[in-house]
């Protein structure tokens, strides 16, 4: 019995690891060669090469991944305090995980897998808070892109065309973003509230969690999630840039804020976002700038620097992660 048992820590740790690690790397490589003209598209990117802005953009990657690190990291001290490498490496292989599952549920169970585990599951309720952080933010800064986009007297006309319930979409948008603020802030109070039906206790564990956190920690989580949406904003916005996409700066931001507001709301999969972004960056940019192609290979490009690239280097983290412990 002993000798099987070992057997098969031997296999989850030398077999599984690589076997996943080939994968991931095969659903990557699957996911770009059948976009369509992604070729083209990278040609267009790899075209730009002498752009400083484009060296940026690449390199902002770094800030992108090292808030969203800090931020774990800082939730998690609590429960237990971990380097910042080792956090990194959780995050990496949460990204790299997140390709196989729906809206990205994934890296829940990648980033867990860099603690103890007498901590994991506790920690599952600490990291979808700083998810809901990350969304709050996209939520409030996409609504206020709504409102200028459907009152400024030049672009409401053309954002109509592109998202013709533009009312609506805002209306949703402030009232997820008031609920989670609500959820996130008001954690305490709705415990409690839950704790007196026997029927709901099992259904405060989340709240608990959060509740331990005072005001002024949350508006730090909230603070990290808002710099951390600047970073990929901006990157967008450089990118679209050197693909020679010329607009207003003001437009390009308030369009690239419903756009991850969309994103958002998107039910996806790893399989799938790509061309789900690319039709989503056309149809709405697409009223506002004719160089389609141009937008097709900005979208094409961020989500090679900011998903591509962080979930192959978390293929490699999770090679060397011995799964039984």
């Amino acid at each position: 019995m002993k000798n099987g048992n070992k057997s098969i820590k031997i296999m989850l740790n030398y077999v599984v690891g690589p076997v996943l690690f080939v994968v991931l790397s095969y659903v990557l490589y699957r996911q770009i060669i059948h976009q369509p003209d992604w070729q083209a598209k990278a040609s267009r990117i790899l075209s730009c090469w002498k752009n400083p802005l484009l060296y940026v953009t690449v390199l902002m990657v770094i800030l992108n991944w090292g808030l969203e690190t800090l931020k774990w990291k800082w939730l998690i001290n609590p429960l237990e305090e971990i380097s910042f490498v080792r956090a990194l490496k959780g995050v990496l292989a949460g990204c790299s995980i997140t390709m196989l599952t729906p809206n990205r549920i994934g890296e829940y169970g990648g980033r867990v897998f860099f603690l103890r585990p007498e901590n994991r599951i506790n920690a599952i309720p600490l990291t979808i808070l700083g998810a809901m952080c990350q969304l709050c933010i996209t939520f409030y800064v996409g609504s206020l892109g709504v409102i200028f986009l459907e009152n400024d007297a030049g672009f409401s006309k053309l954002f109509h065309q592109s998202i013709p319930y533009g009312a609506l979409l805002q209306t949703i948008s402030i009232c997820i973003s008031i609920l989670i603020t609500l959820l996130i802030f008001g954690s305490r109070k709705i415990s409690s509230m839950l704790m007196k039906w026997a029927i709901l206790k099992k259904a405060t564990g989340f709240l608990t969690s959060i509740a331990h956190f005072s005001a002024k920690q949350l508006l730090r989580v909230l603070f990290i999630s808002f710099l951390r949406y600047s970073v990929f904003i901006l990157q967008y916005y450089f990118l679209l840039t050197v693909m020679g996409i010329e607009m207003e700066m003001s437009l390009i931001l308030a369009l690239l804020s419903v756009f991850y507001l969309l994103m958002a709301l998107a039910p996806t999969i790893g399989f799938t976002e790509l061309p789900i972004r690319a039709g989503a960056a056309v149809f709405l940019l697409g009223k506002f700038h004719s160089n389609v192609v141009g937008i097709e290979a900005a979208t094409f490009g961020i989500w090679i620097i900011n998903l591509v690239l962080p979930a192959i280097a978390g293929t490699v983290v999770l090679w060397k992660v011995k799964l039984t412990k």
